[in-house]
C-alpha cells in the first residue's frame, strides 16, 4: 500500500499516490511476470554488455591503435560519460511521453553508434562514439528503473530490483566470455559488431512485446523548466540524495575493478584473455547470487537499511584486504588471494546497489523517471571520474585501484549515516513529509 509525501511539484504530483490506485490493465501488465521482467532484464545488461565485452580486448586496443592505458580507458571513461548524461535527458522525457517512445529512439541511436565504434580507426573516433553509444544506451538503464516504479512499491519493488538483478547479472557473466571468444577468431573489432547484433534483437523485443506503463494521466505536462524544478524538488530531499549518492560510491568502487581488472589480472599476474573472463564471470555469479539472497531471504525480514549497511561495510573490508595485498604488506601473494578479495567486493554489490535503488525509489512516487535519472547520473558520472584515476601510476601496480575502491567505500558509508541517517527514519517508502 502506497503512503504519501511531501509531492515533488508538477502537474503529476496534484494527488497523492495513495488516492490512484493501480488501474486494473496495469494490473495486468503485473502479471504478464515474465516476459516484462525479462524485456526489463535485456534493458539494465545494455551497459555491462557495453563495456564487459569490450574489457579483454583494452590490452589489444591499447597496441591496435597505438595509445597509452589510459587513453584505452577513456573508451570505458566516455561510455560511462554518455550513459551519466544521457539519463538527465532521457528521464524526465519518459515522464513527459511515456516510456516507450524515448526508449526506442535510444535503442535505434545505441544501434547506429555501436555500429561506427566497429570501424573506427583511431582511439579520438572510438572515444567520440562510444560516448554517444553511452547518451543513447542510457535509455535502457533509466526506463527500466522507471517502469519498475510504475509497477511495483515498497518490499515488492526491492524484490523486484533483486530478481532483475539475477537477469541483468547474466550479462558480466557471459559478456567477457564471449569477448575473450570473440578474440579468438577476430579482432576488437568483431566484438561491436557482435553488440549492434544484440542491440538490434532488443529492439524488436521492445518494440514487440514492452506496454507502455505510465498513463497519460500520470504524466508531466512541463518542459524543461518543469523537469529541472522536479530534480531540485528531488534533490532536496536529505534521505533520496544520501541514497543516491551512496549508490553512486558503491558503483564507482565497482567500475574501478571493471577499469582496472584486465590490466591488472592479464597484463601484473599474466593471465590469458580467457582466464580474466573465467574470473570476471566467477566475480559476477558472486553478485548475483547475494542480490537473490537479498530479495529472496533478506527482505521483509531484514529492514532495506540494514542490509545496505552490511553490504558497504563488507565492500570496505574487502578494499583494505585488497590495499594491503596489492601494496605488498604481505609480500608477493600472487593471483588467487587478489581474486578472492575481488570476489567478496563485488558479491557485497548484490546488497548495496538494489537496496540503495529501492530505498531512493519509495520516496519518489510522482516522479519515478527524474529520479531514475538522478540515479543512473549519479552512479555513471562517479564511475567515470573513478575509470582513469585506476591507472594514474601505470600498468604495473593495482594500489590504484584498491585505493579508489577504499575511498568509494568509505564515502558510501559517510554518505549513508550522514544523510540518510536510518536511526531517524523507517525503511517503510513515502512518509507523510520528508526529512530536508
Amino acid at each position: 500500500m502506497r503512503q504519501s509525501r511531501a509531492p515533488v511539484p508538477g502537474p503529476a504530483s496534484a494527488a497523492p499516490a495513495s488516492a490512484s490506485p493501480a488501474p486494473a490493465d496495469l494490473t495486468a501488465r503485473r502479471r504478464t511476470g515474465l516476459l516484462v521482467t525479462l524485456v526489463l532484464g535485456g534493458l539494465t545488461a545494455v551497459p555491462p554488455l557495453s563495456m564487459d565485452m569490450y574489457l579483454p580486448a583494452l590490452p589489444e586496443v591499447t597496441r591496435s591503435l597505438h595509445t597509452s592505458a589510459a587513453t584505452a580507458q577513456l573508451t570505458l571513461t566516455a561510455c560511462l560519460t554518455g550513459m551519466a548524461l544521457g539519463q538527465l535527458v532521457v528521464g524526465p522525457m519518459s515522464d513527459k511521453w511515456g516510456r516507450r517512445r524515448p526508449l526506442l529512439i535510444g535503442l535505434l541511436v545505441y544501434i547506429l553508434a555501436t555500429a561506427i565504434c566497429a570501424f573506427a580507426p583511431t582511439a579520438e573516433l572510438l572515444i567520440a562514439f562510444r560516448l554517444l553509444q553511452g547518451l543513447a544506451g542510457a535509455a535502457g538503464i533509466v526506463i527500466a528503473r522507471a517502469v519498475v516504479r510504475d509497477l511495483y512499491d515498497g518490499v515488492e519493488m526491492a524484490r523486484f530490483f533483486s530478481t532483475l538483478m539475477l537477469i541483468s547479472g547474466v550479462a558480466p557473466v557471459v559478456a567477457p566470455l564471449i569477448g575473450g571468444q570473440v578474440l579468438r577468431f577476430t579482432d576488437w573489432h568483431g566484438i561491436f559488431a557482435v553488440l549492434t547484433v544484440i542491440g538490434i534483437a532488443l529492439t524488436v523485443v521492445v518494440w514487440r512485446s514492452l506496454p507502455e506503463t505510465l498513463a497519460p494521466e500520470k504524466r508531466h505536462s512541463g518542459g524543461t523548466v518543469e523537469a529541472l524544478r522536479t530534480m531540485k524538488s528531488l534533490l532536496a530531499d536529505r534521505v533520496f540524495t544520501g541514497y543516491m549518492i551512496a549508490g553512486g560510491f558503491a558503483f564507482a568502487a565497482l567500475f574501478a575493478y571493471i577499469s582496472a581488472s584486465p590490466f591488472v589480472i592479464q597484463e601484473i599476474y599474466g593471465a590469458s584473455p580467457q582466464t580474466f573472463s573465467l574470473l570476471f564471470g566467477v566475480n559476477s555469479v558472486g553478485l548475483i547470487v547475494v542480490g537473490q539472497i537479498n530479495g529472496k531471504i533478506l527482505v521483509g525480514r531484514v529492514s532495506l537499511d540494514k542490509a545496505l549497511a552490511f553490504g558497504l561495510t563488507v565492500i570496505v573490508l574487502a578494499a583494505t584486504a585488497l590495499l594491503l595485498m596489492t601494496s605488498g604488506v604481505f609480500g608477493d601473494v600472487g593471483l588467487f588471494p587478489v581474486a578472492a578479495g575481488l570476489f567478496v567486493l563485488m558479491s557485497a554489490m548484490g546488497l548495496a546497489m538494489p537496496n540503495t535503488n529501492a530505498l531512493a525509489l519509495m520516496r519518489t512516487p510522482h516522479a519515478a523517471g527524474s529520479a531514475s535519472a538522478l540515479l543512473g547520473t549519479s552512479s555513471f558520472l562517479v564511475g567515470a571520474i573513478a575509470s582513469p584515476l585506476v591507472g594514474i601510476a601505470g600498468e604495473a601496480t593495482a594500489v590504484p585501484m584498491a585505493v579508489v575502491q577504499l575511498v568509494c567505500g568509505l564515502a558510501a558509508i559517510g554518505c549513508f549515516l550522514g544523510l540518510c541517517r536510518p536511526w531517524q527514519h523507517s525503511a517503510r517508502p513515502n512518509r507523510e513529509g520528508t526529512d530536508h
